[in-house]
C-alpha cells in the first residue's frame, strides 16, 4: 500500500466514524460495531506511519481500552466506563496526531497524500476535543448549555467541537463556565494557528522543492 492509499484510508475512517456514531446509541450490535471500528480505527495508520515501538504500544492499548470501555457504557451507562472511555479516547487521538504531525512536518515534498494526512490530523483536533468536553461537563454538570435545552451528549459535543474549530459558532450551545470557556477559546486558537502554520509549511516546501529544481 502507497502512502498516498494510506492516507485516504485513514482520511475515509475518519469520516466515516463521524457518520455512524448513532450505532453506539442503539441496541443490538450497533455499539459492538461501531466501538470495534473505533478502536481500530487508528491502530494500522499508526503502525503503517511509525517506526516507533513506544506509540505501536500505546495506540494497541488505548485502541483496546476504547473498545470495550465504550462498549461497557453503551450497555450499562451510568458506570466508571465513561470517564475511563473519554481518557483513552485522548490518549488514542493524541497518538495518532503526533504520528501524523511528525510526517507532515517531515516530508521535504508536497505531495498528495501530505494534503490529505493533513486534512485528517484536522479532523482528528477536531474530535480530541470532544472527550475533553465530555470530562468537563462530566466533573462539572451544566458546564455546557443547549439553547433546545437537549441532553449534552458525545454527538452534541463533537458538533460543538468542530463548530469551535472551523470558527463557525452557530451559538446553539454555549461554555456556561470556566473551565469549558477556556478549552473552548483554546481550541478556537488552535484552529487558527493550524491553518496558517499549514500554509507557511506548505509554501515553504513548495518554495524549496522549486529551488531544488
Amino acid at each position: 500500500m502507497t502512502d498516498r492509499h494510506k492516507a485516504l484510508f485513514l482520511l475515509v475512517i475518519i469520516l466515516a466514524h463521524n457518520l455512524i456514531y448513532p450505532l453506539s446509541t442503539g441496541g443490538g450490535i450497533g455499539p459492538l460495531i461501531f466501538y470495534l471500528i473505533f478502536g481500530t480505527m487508528f491502530v494500522f495508520p499508526v503502525f503503517m506511519l511509525s517506526q516507533r515501538r513506544s506509540e505501536h504500544i500505546l495506540i494497541t492499548i488505548s485502541g483496546v481500552v476504547v473498545f470495550f470501555a465504550g462498549v461497557t457504557n453503551s450497555y450499562t451507562p451510568g458506570t466508571l466506563a465513561l470517564p475511563v472511555l473519554y481518557v483513552s479516547v485522548i490518549i488514542y487521538h493524541m497518538t495518532i496526531a503526533v504520528v501524523l504531525v511528525r510526517y507532515i512536518f517531515v516530508s521535504e515534498h508536497i505531495l498528495l497524500e501530505v494534503v490529505l494526512t493533513a486534512t485528517s490530523l484536522y479532523l482528528i483536533i477536531g474530535s480530541v476535543f470532544t472527550p475533553m468536553y465530555g470530562l468537563i461537563e462530566l466533573m462539572q454538570p451544566g458546564s455546557f448549555v443547549s439553547s433546545s435545552g437537549a441532553l449534552i451528549d458525545w454527538q452534541l459535543l463533537l458538533y460543538y467541537s468542530y463548530v469551535t474549530l472551523t470558527s463557525v459558532g452557530y451559538g446553539d450551545i454555549t461554555p456556561a463556565k470556566y473551565y469549558a470557556q477556556a478549552f473552548a477559546s483554546f481550541e478556537a486558537i488552535v484552529g487558527v494557528l493550524y491553518t496558517v502554520i499549514l500554509l507557511s509549511r506548505l509554501i515553504n516546501a513548495y518554495e524549496n522543492e522549486r529551488s531544488s529544481q
